[in-house]
């Protein structure tokens, strides 16, 4: 593939799970501190904002392949260490995403919900987020592999001084 698609690519992906880990972050955020305490909910926060963080940064690369400004060092480093954590993540978040496909009867066994919330579709709840699972930890996936791509290409790529 022509680097200007893989640029592309790469900026959709890196939008698509900044904007969605940004959510789910914040989301982890606010329900730390309403129901379980911050402590709790350190080790999500932490996983979903490497995934911010890794986003942001390819950004930058993007805009550096773009314009032709050179990359800070640090954004080198911190793409391919932010990176490997959040591919962690994805691995994580896709067997998740696996698990609840799989034991859907199972998992909706276990909950015990109140009266009103009997007529909730759980099966069809349970099928959307495991499959919203799978597709994030794809993106996620697609995302770090794309950018260790590119930023190989960047520091090999011959510059004009």
């Amino acid at each position: 593939m022509q680097i200007k698609t893989l640029v592309s690519i790469s900026r959709l992906l890196s939008w698509f799970n900044l904007s969605v880990a940004g959510l789910l972050c914040l989301f982890a955020l606010i329900s730390a501190m309403v129901f379980m305490g911050l402590l709790n909910a350190l080790t999500p926060i932490v996983l979903l904002g490497s995934i911010v963080l890794h986003s942001y940064a390819a950004l930058q690369l993007r805009n550096s392949i773009v314009t032709g400004r050179p990359l800070n060092r640090q954004t080198s480093t911190g793409i391919r260490f932010i990176g490997y954590i959040a591919l962690f993540f994805s691995i994580l978040y896709g067997g998740s995403g696996i698990v609840m496909l799989q034991n859907t009867k199972e998992m909706i066994r276990q909950i015990q919900l109140p009266v009103e919330y009997k007529t909730l579709n759980m099966t069809g709840l349970f099928r959307g987020i495991g499959v919203f699972a799978l597709i994030f930890s794809v993106t996620i996936l697609g995302n770090v592999v794309l950018n260790f791509r590119l930023l190989n290409w960047y520091h090999s790529a011959p510059r004009e001084e």
